[in-house]
């Protein structure tokens, strides 16, 4: 099966990305449904105590090789900024990616530096021009996603981002993404403005059916599922600590089930 095909294939009719974080929360989420997955860097960084941008890109690559290998669905990886800032760092990106087994991956223009947070526009296009190219350059298909991070980094600049996600999609970029908005009035301005298939960020205001409607394809949760798992650890521990008590069990899920889902592995 040609995966990155599979993949590109998805971005016709709007559909839900969730990112497992590790080999287990990957297999459960395929067993629900899911047709795809990608994996987060937030969330990986932080199951192995590290924070978001903490995890060398060997280490990162490593792990894009375990959610490859728990199912037999779709993966795209965060990248981050990849293995460097330079066009040609891109391109290597992409090239490893592929290697990895992996349908498809994205790159940030965000450069690691919070003094400096976003890369000037024409080496940020010149970044996706090279990764477009070695993308081109595979023997199979591969979803190359191209982000603008202005609104993560203090920037909310929405003329600003549209600006760069055009020059990214006539770079030959598949899909466009700027992780941040908040209102759907953005999301439908933004998807009016590009061509190609918009990924958009999950956010507690927006629904599946409402950014549809304003134009989106791909919809990612990015760290949420992690971030909200932390969260029922720390209130079920609170409860422990603070009243003594463990009804918290009563909402877990059902050893049984996980016990069945991970004897099936692979299936």
């Amino acid at each position: 099966m040609d995966k990155g095909r599979v993949f590109r294939e998805l971005h016709a009719s709007t559909f839900v990305i969730p990112n497992p974080w590790d080999i287990g929360t990957a297999r459960l989420l395929k067993s629900l449904g899911f047709r795809a997955l990608a994996t987060t860097s937030a969330g990986f960084a932080f199951s192995r105590g590290l924070p978001d941008g903490g995890v060398g890109f060997e280490a990162m690559i490593a792990h894009c090789r375990e959610i490859v290998g728990a199912t037999d669905l779709p993966v795209s990886a965060d990248l981050e900024r990849g293995k460097g800032d330079s066009p040609e760092s891109a391109a290597e990106t992409v090239f490893a990616a592929e290697a990895a087994g992996l349908a498809g991956c994205s790159l940030e223009d965000f450069s690691g530096d919070e003094g400096k947070p976003i890369y000037d526009f024409s080496h940020a296009v010149e970044r996706v021009t090279a990764a477009v190219e070695a993308a081109r350059a595979l023997r199979r298909d591969f979803v190359f996603t191209a982000r603008a991070e202005n609104f993560l980094h203090g920037r909310a600049d929405l003329d600003d981002t549209i600006r760069r996600l055009q020059a990214f999609e006539k770079a030959g970029a598949d899909v466009l993404y700027a992780p941040g908005l908040t209102d759907i009035g953005q999301v439908r301005t933004l998807c009016a403005a590009l061509g190609k298939p918009v990924n958009v960020l999950a956010n507690p205001a927006f629904t599946v059916s409402a950014l549809a409607d304003a134009g989106a394809k791909r919809i990612s949760l990015g760290s949420k599922l992690t971030t909200f798992a932390f969260a029922a650890v720390e209130k079920a521990a609170k409860e422990i600590l603070d009243d003594g008590a463990f009804t918290f069990a009563r909402e877990a899920m059902d050893f049984g089930r996980l016990q069945a889902l991970f004897a099936d592995a692979g299936d």
